[in-house]
């Protein structure tokens, strides 16, 4: 027999979404249990995105989760784009009024949101099997397996924080949703290495070998990612082919000189573009990942699962101050206008930056006047750093 749990809000995901979600309505005095199917380990210790916008950081801060950020994250005003061997420098600062990124790792924010749940009484299960959603169009639940244990969670909504992979979007009926895709045909090796940033700014490098990344997590680890083949082994990629390769990408006519250590993590991420719309059914709400999908270039995965959740939170609590279902029924509409539009962003950095087998001369060298135009021209320029540094969250 299944033990049961009631709540107001049953969140399937305890990554940032999910996190950030049921840390909001905590604040907003509603009530959520989350359920989450890997470890807390793993959750907290998988590298991903480790670029914030000024949105995302002020939300953390503004909500009490922003005292580590405030000390360990690091403050960037600009970014460069690297082609035919020289720098051209974006002052992201200068062109949007003093807006800026944040350099931190999601996984930190993920810790710094558990620690808060839990610290505030929270209930979180991890290492759930099973997971499974119904009564979408009337009374929501949630089931799973936790130490052997069934479980069944009755709520009045479900917020499916997921992941593309979830359950909860496939849990939708057949035909209730349409979805918009685009599989890129490269992929990128990234890589964590145990060295200081060559460069205290992001590098977006266009080479004829291919794109290239220099990022970093911390004044002591670099993030490095190479454009590859989507199928490409891993074992192809020793250490000393991956050093090669990225220095003849960032070279440059001055000799710059990337940094070199021990890689302590590496791994091959697929490109894609995905939206599901809407981004709800029935008493169901999908955030982040589960609902959409952006290639990394523009840097906008956790920043666009923030701002979803924000909405959604903001929905919760009308609904529950006033019981007014308007903004928890606009929550798709509200969140599809962002979304779209930084699914644009993404998809033009990565089509300014990446080689497309089969590309043409005449593509090579509208590439390269699309880099000379962003770097010669401020409106270009400013465009770029307005998507770049996030774009409102609030729904306009």
């Amino acid at each position: 027999m299944s033990a049961r749990l009631r709540t107001q809000v049953g969140i399937v995901g305890g990554g940032p979404a999910g996190m950030m979600l049921s840390h909001l309505l905590q604040l907003g005095g509603i009530e959520s249990i989350v359920v989450e199917a890997r470890s807390r380990e793993h959750v907290e210790e998988r590298v991903r995105a480790g670029v914030l916008e000024q949105g995302t950081a002020d939300l953390m801060i503004e909500s009490g989760v922003g005292e580590r950020l405030k000390r360990q994250g690091l403050v960037h005003r600009g970014i460069e784009l690297r082609f035919d061997g020289r720098g051209h420098r974006i002052d992201l600062s200068e062109l949007t009024g003093g807006r800026t990124i944040m350099i931190y790792g999601q996984n930190e924010v993920v810790k710094d949101l558990t620690d808060a749940r839990l610290a505030a009484g929270g209930r979180v299960f991890f290492e759930c099997d099973n997971v499974k959603v119904a009564g979408l169009d009337a009374k929501p639940s949630i089931a799973f397996t936790a130490t052997d244990d069934s479980r069944e969670i009755a709520c009045d909504f479900i917020a499916g924080c997921d992941g593309f992979h979830g359950v909860c979007r496939p849990s939708i009926p057949a035909g209730a949703l349409t979805t918009y895709e685009r599989v890129y045909p490269f992929a990128w090796l990234g890589i964590l290495a145990a060295v200081a940033p060559s460069s205290d700014e992001l590098i977006y490098t266009s080479h004829e070998r291919g794109f290239a990344l220099h990022s970093m997590r911390s004044p002591e680890l670099t993030r490095l990612y190479i454009q590859c083949a989507p199928d490409e082994p891993l074992e192809n990629w020793p250490e000393e082919r991956i050093w090669d390769e990225l220095s003849q990408r960032f070279a440059t006519i001055d000799n710059w000189q990337l940094q070199r250590g021990p890689i302590t993590q590496k791994g091959i991420t697929p490109m894609r573009s995905f939206v599901a719309e809407p981004m709800q059914y029935g008493n169901l709400f999908l955030a982040g990942d589960a609902a959409h999908i952006v290639p990394p270039t523009g840097a906008k995965g956790l920043n666009l699962a923030i701002a979803d959740v924000r909405v959604l939170a903001r929905a919760f609590e009308e609904f529950y101050q006033s019981g007014s279902r308007a903004s928890l029924a606009g929550y798709s509409g509200a969140c599809l206008r962002r979304v779209w539009k930084v699914q644009r962003f993404s998809w033009w950095m990565t089509l300014m930056l990446h080689r497309f087998d089969g590309d043409s001369a005449f593509d090579r060298r509208r590439q390269r006047a699309e880099l000379d135009y962003v770097t010669s021209s401020r409106a270009a320029a400013t465009s770029l750093a307005e998507n770049y540094v996030g774009l409102p969250m609030d729904p306009v």
